[in-house]
């Protein structure tokens, strides 16, 4: 990822390239009044923010295997199912998908304050993971991952998001567009992460829909909610929506 984005600076702006790196106050100058350097910004931050964008940088090292066994007309099929951990998937598919993929779907954990479990470091134990992310004690007991009452309740969820809807724009064709289900607990965040992976000129909408006609939030809040939200992106503006 970083080196396609060096390749692109150094196509565009090969003078503010020395000896092979990016100087900054050659960039700074190149981009002139468009450089905010003040110390407060409009943008949404939070706890890991700088480690997520690690987890897009870092390589993948897993492997796809073809299980032939389980497929049917493997030779002449036009359809493909992956499973696995869909961080590493995404890693993945970038050298043959880049760029391909015309429609993009996710339903990913609303973030209930239940468990979900994302080791986007593959290269520490499963036992260190555990620890680390707060899903197991010293003593080995199991803990809840990422309950409200866990300072970092939002920062954890939006850590897992970050990486996973920077590799799918990747992914997608300039005229493609993701679609993100999602509800009440996370739906502001998620508008402001996806404005700031996807580009807040990139919003298409947000659509709403009823999901039950339960009525089991009520005894909470005293207000029954029955609907869920679905964000949408278009990866540019040559994406084209009809009626």
């Amino acid at each position: 990822m970083t080196q396609e984005l060096l390749n692109q600076l150094l196509q565009a702006t090969p003078q503010i390239f020395n000896e092979g790196k990016v100087d900054f106050s050659k960039l700074r100058a190149a981009l002139g009044d468009v450089v905010d350097e003040s110390p407060e910004r409009y943008g949404l931050t939070w706890a890991g923010k700088r480690e997520a964008f690690r987890n897009v940088q870092t390589p993948s090292i897993g492997t796809l295997r073809p299980q032939f066994e389980e497929s049917q007309n493997w030779d002449t099929t036009d359809n493909l199912i992956l499973e696995g951990d869909n961080l590493e998937i995404l890693k993945l598919l970038q050298k043959s998908y880049h760029g391909q993929i015309k429609l993009i779907y996710i339903d990913p954990p609303y973030n209930t304050g239940n468990e979900f479990i994302y080791p986007d470091n593959f290269r520490e134990g499963l036992v260190d993971y555990l620890r680390y992310s707060k899903q197991q004690t010293e003593k080995g007991t199991a803990t809840s991952t990422n309950r409200e009452t866990n300072g970092r309740y939002h920062s954890a969820w939006l850590s897992m998001m970050y990486p996973r809807l920077f590799l799918a724009r990747n992914l997608l064709k300039e005229d493609g567009v993701i679609f993100v289900s999602i509800d009440d607990h996370e739906v502001p965040n998620l508008r402001l992460l996806m404005d700031e992976v996807f580009g807040e000129e990139n919003f298409v909408g947000q659509i709403i829909w009823k999901s039950r006609r339960s009525e089991d939030t009520r005894a909470k809040t005293g207000l029954s909610t029955d609907h869920e939200y679905i964000l949408s992106y278009r990866r540019s503006e040559s994406a084209i929506f009809r009626g």
